[in-house]
């Protein structure tokens, strides 16, 4: 094959790149790239098996492939935790190794502890990225669960106007491009006066004047999407080869029922913004099984790894503050006991210590 003359498709942001048989006319595949991350769309560049039929003319049936017999894959990765930025992180991960992606991307320039970034177009940039590259370690049929809230702009002066940006309303048309489908928007609903601290509504409050109305939030989204597959959800649960780990995954009564979660916030001396375990428990139990690989990519100080021990599933925990990364190979300690710590893979972390640990 021999490429041909690429061409921008301005409506999805791609350069298709023609592959074109050197002993035929005319296109018989294409590769899509992302014109923003220069990465191959892999979902959306013709597949091997297409190019190889066009190329060797090969004739009769296509065969099709049986889902029944196709074997479900169970990841080998053990319990992680890098230091570094997700993005690197993500592409020395296997493909097709992690069961769930559950996350808190990190606010836009909303409190000073967080990466300022430039622009909002180069925070949903970072954004499309982390989920790009997730897309291709994430098992097949599997969930990607972001907990995300709209952020406020503070107003730099009394002539200027605060501005809200609708953050999760952004990220879900980089979800969908991204190769996944929307499952469910469950709302997270804090106690009465928890949006206090941003000052929205104060104003109102005082003075009672129409137009200057604004709602106290008090929600943030949990947004759930599936990686794109033809295949059902009912696959995923009867082709698991370890069917007792499936029966030990079956949720208890007392489960949610609607899609609005009352969940206090957390609070940490260590974090400026962590999640709830209640909301991490919640998660992981309903999107995974026993055993299964759990990644965070901006892990914070660990609640997920947390979480996912005490619900024996495994973790994969990125961070790029050292800061952070430190705090949560300590915290491992506790979660996994002496025996288990030491087997922790650590990808540019210092070693985990364990002379400091009760016998």
């Amino acid at each position: 094959m021999v490429f041909g003359l690429p061409e921008i498709d301005d409506r999805y942001h791609v350069w298709r790149v023609p592959l074109v048989g050197k002993n035929q006319h005319g296109r018989v595949g294409e590769i899509v790239i992302d014109a923003q991350t220069s990465l191959i769309c892999e979902n959306k560049t013709t597949s091997k098996e297409i190019l190889e039929e066009r190329l060797l003319r090969k004739r009769g049936r296509k065969k099709k492939r049986s889902k029944n017999n196709e074997q479900y894959k169970v990841s080998a990765l053990r319990n992680t935790i890098a230091c570094g930025d997700a993005e690197d992180i993500l592409q020395q991960l296997p493909e097709e190794s992690i069961d769930l992606v559950f996350t808190s991307p990190p606010y836009y320039n909303a409190r000073p502890e967080y990466t300022e970034y430039i622009t909002y177009e180069e925070y949903l940039l970072k954004i499309r990225k982390v989920i790009q590259l997730c897309h291709r370690v994430l098992n097949e049929g599997r969930f990607f669960v972001m907990n995300v809230s709209p952020v406020l702009i503070r107003r730099a002066s009394r002539n200027e106007s605060s501005k809200r940006i609708a953050v999760p309303f952004d990220i879900h048309r980089l979800f969908i491009e991204e190769g996944f489908d929307f499952i469910d928007d469950i709302i997270w609903e804090k106690p009465e006066g928890a949006g206090w601290a941003t000052g929205r509504g104060r104003r109102f409050a005082a003075d009672r004047n129409p137009l200057q109305y604004k709602a106290v939030p008090v929600t943030e989204y949990v947004l759930v999407y599936r990686k794109r597959t033809d295949r059902l959800i009912d696959w995923n649960i009867r082709a698991h080869p370890k069917q007792e780990l499936v029966q030990a995954s079956r949720i208890a009564d007392g489960y949610e029922t609607t899609n609005i979660w009352r969940i206090k916030p957390a609070h940490d001396k260590k974090h400026p913004a962590v999640f709830p375990e209640e909301l991490a428990t919640k998660v992981i139990a309903y999107y995974s099984f026993v055993d299964d690989v759990v990644l965070d990519p901006f892990a914070g100080v660990g609640t997920v790894g947390q979480v996912a021990t005490k619900l024996d599933r495994r973790f994969v925990l990125i961070e790029i503050n050292p800061e952070y990364a430190r705090e949560i190979c300590q915290r491992a300690k506790k979660w996994l006991g002496k025996k288990e710590v030491q087997d922790v893979f650590l990808i540019d972390c210092p070693p985990i210590s364990v002379d400091d640990m009760l016998l």
